[in-house]
């Protein structure tokens, strides 16, 4: 009995150091970073420091959504692509890791660093394959043509400034649009404070060194956002991949001119947007929508611009997207005709509160009545007979899961605010949905309920 006694105690005492050897006060990255209690959802993270630091802070902080996120990201990648997970490791071995910044490579090891710290299995090319799971499918199509499928359209967005707004500075709103399954974890506040560049405030998924959905500011007064170019097509393997571009241009652009030479650096065509960019400083606000062939920056003080997934340039639809510029019947060319009646309709007027109403807008300009669908801006193509074709079937489980909005005068503060779900304040409730539709049943593991939650504001800590 003694024996067993000394043998128990020598057991807990091995255990216990090990759970102190976890404590993140006994490693010296991670004395900078924390974590807040989520708070409506979302969860706050201030990471701090050089790159590997930062990466290995956001692993062993959020190592248990970041296992569940790619429990997501990988079943859906392997349902929708036909591919197992080797495959987009592979690639994301060979083509996207030899061309990433030596920066962000050291932030993904550290960000698997921090996992293994946490006892996680996943290694630094589950994380690149995360960061990238919204361009693979872009090197898939152009790899392989006979595959066939397009981009799907992803988000709305608009910036406003000068005559179009309350106080004649620039405002800038966007909801994303993406399954609900992996748009349920969507849910982080990332604030970053690198020892290179500006400081970050953005929204994002757990993993990702990037928003994603690549709404956020930096320290130099610069706002962004984007939503997808619908049904892009091309690719360049030789390039960067996107997600790191886009991380690069939030952390270093200090001017719009900056901004876009940052993203057209390395263009490979992958998960090729429209991108909206205000900047606080000079009030003026722009649009650069980001091609492989075409690219095309707008700009102005006075005015405002709306993304929808429409292909603005005709010679860019023509030539890099099968896109009908015509079928009014098309949810891009319906939101668009919506967001230039709202921003029409509200022009001197609008501010924060009224971007938060137009994320909620169900008017379908097609149909001429509200109807929440794919249609309308809070997108629910869940409730859509026709679905979002080609991306979504008839009643696919996708729309807007989340949103967010600034003005100037929050980005002083380095401060936006944020809801998730849609921001109607209708709840998807995923057990009722699957039993009406049994196709969607490969889903069930990783689909939870959608609730909407309040708009909450957010602000990089002092």
């Amino acid at each position: 009995m003694r024996r067993s006694a000394v043998l128990s105690a020598v057991l807990l005492l091995g255990l216990a150091l090990v759970l102190v050897s976890r404590e993140p006060s006994t490693d010296a990255r991670l004395k900078k970073a924390f974590r807040r209690a989520a708070q409506n959802g979302w969860i706050f993270v201030h990471l701090e420091g050089p790159p590997a630091d930062i990466g290995y802070q956001h692993g062993y902080l959020l190592a248990p959504e970041i296992k569940d996120a790619f429990q997501v990201i990988s079943t859906e990648m392997t349902h929708d692509e036909k591919k197992d997970w080797a495959f987009f490791r592979t690639t994301s071995r060979e083509i996207l890791w030899p061309k990433l910044p030596r920066e962000y490579q050291q932030e993904l090891e550290g960000i698997a660093a921090g996992l293994k710290a946490r006892g996680a299995k996943l290694d630094v090319y589950d994380m690149v394959a995360m960061n990238a799971w919204l361009e693979l499918p872009y090197y898939l199509r152009w790899r392989d043509k006979s595959r066939g499928g397009t981009a799907p359209e992803h988000c709305s967005a608009f910036a406003a400034t000068g005559s179009y707004t309350r106080d004649g500075r620039p405002v800038i709103a966007h909801n994303n649009w993406t399954s609900y399954a992996s748009g349920e974890r969507w849910n982080i506040i990332f604030d970053l404070a690198p020892t290179a560049g500006n400081r970050i405030l953005m929204d994002g998924m757990p993993g990702l060194i990037h928003s994603g959905d690549d709404f956020g500011m930096n320290s130099a007064g610069i706002l962004i956002t984007e939503t997808t170019i619908s049904r892009f097509n091309g690719f360049d393997p030789d390039g960067t991949a996107e997600f790191a571009r886009a991380r690069r241009a939030m952390q270093y652009a200090s001017s719009i001119d900056d901004f876009a030479r940052l993203m057209r650096e390395g263009n490979n065509g992958g998960y090729a947007n429209d991108w909206l960019v205000a900047d606080r400083k000079t009030g003026e606000i722009a649009s650069l929508e980001l091609g492989l062939k075409h690219v095309n920056l707008q700009r102005t003080k006075d005015g405002y611009f709306v993304g929808s997934n429409y292909p603005i340039d005709p010679a860019l639809a023509r030539e890099e997207t099968s896109f009908d510029l015509t079928d009014m019947s098309q949810s891009p060319n319906a939101r668009r005709v919506r967001w230039h009646q709202l921003i029409e309709e509200n022009k001197g007027r609008i501010d924060v509160a009224a971007a938060q109403r137009f994320l909620a807008d169900h008017f379908d300009t097609f149909e001429k009545q509200d109807n929440p669908n794919e249609r309308s801006i809070d997108g629910h193509i869940d409730l859509s007979p026709r679905g979002s074709q080609p991306w979504q079937p008839p009643f696919g489980i996708a729309g807007a899961v989340q949103n967010k909005a600034a003005d100037a005068a929050m980005a002083e503060k380095m401060s936006l605010t944020a809801a998730l779900g849609h921001a109607c304040g209708r709840d998807f409730k995923a057990a009722r949905h699957l039993k009406e539709h049994p196709e969607f049943g490969w889903q069930k593991s990783i689909l939870r309920d959608m609730q909407a939650q309040p708009w909450t504001t957010f602000t990089a800590a002092q």
